[in-house]
């Protein structure tokens, strides 16, 4: 896998539905262990809870598991799986935790709101876009920087720092995809007076250059 979406940080958003409150809480998970804890905390803070249905989605195994908690079969978990599979969401557990206000919603009702519940969610979040990249270090003479500026692209590479002492130093993450064309690029474009250290492939959060992705 070269790609993958997540989430930064743990978000939560609810709303009521013929009298039952809807929490979703969503948390980044990396294994099942780690999905199982995030359960049994909201099963805690909420043991007056009629259903505390979750779903999980994991890159580890390319585990995915469900439970509709009490809820009519298909009409809760699932819905709730689907969301995150359709937004091209993993290594992310979702619990929604349904107060029940005595009033029936029926099948299509539960999956509604159970869907919409994880979806508001979602909208709370910071939804991470996980790219493989290489740290690149890169040293030049003051005079070859704005050539090498104008030259980076405006995606698929994260500049992380530029100090300025006896030459210009940039601490870039670079998209592996693109990582070799721009490689030679640069040493093209300085006649080779550049100096690059490649660190070791690593994934990181590239949704501040993918706005539209």
């Amino acid at each position: 896998m070269t790609e993958y979406r997540t989430i930064a940080a743990p978000a939560t958003a609810s709303f009521v539905e013929k009298k039952s409150e809807f929490i979703a809480y969503l948390a980044p998970v990396r294994t099942a262990e780690e999905a199982v804890s995030v359960i049994e905390t909201v099963r805690k803070n909420h043991r007056r809870a009629r259903h505390n249905v979750y779903a999980y989605l994991l890159r580890e195994g390319n585990a995915s598991r469900y439970s509709d908690d009490g809820e009519p079969q298909g009409t809760a978990g699932m819905p709730v799986l689907d969301v995150l599979q359709k937004k091209e969401l993993t290594d992310i557990c979702c619990v929604v935790t349904r107060y029940f206000g005595g009033v029936l919603l029926g099948s299509n009702g539960l999956v509604r709101a159970y869907s919409h519940s994880t979806a508001l969610a979602i909208e709370q979040a910071k939804v991470q876009i996980m790219l493989l990249c290489y740290p690149v270090s890169l040293q030049a003479d003051y005079s070859l920087y704005g050539k090498i500026a104008y030259a980076l692209p405006k995606t698929d590479l994260i500049q992380k720092n530029v100090t300025f002492e006896d030459q210009v130093r940039m601490e870039l993450l670079v998209r592996d995809t693109i990582l070799p064309e721009l490689q030679k690029q640069l040493i093209d474009l300085t006649g080779n007076q550049i100096q690059l250290q490649i660190g070791d492939k690593e994934y990181a959060d590239f949704s501040s250059c993918h706005r539209d992705s």
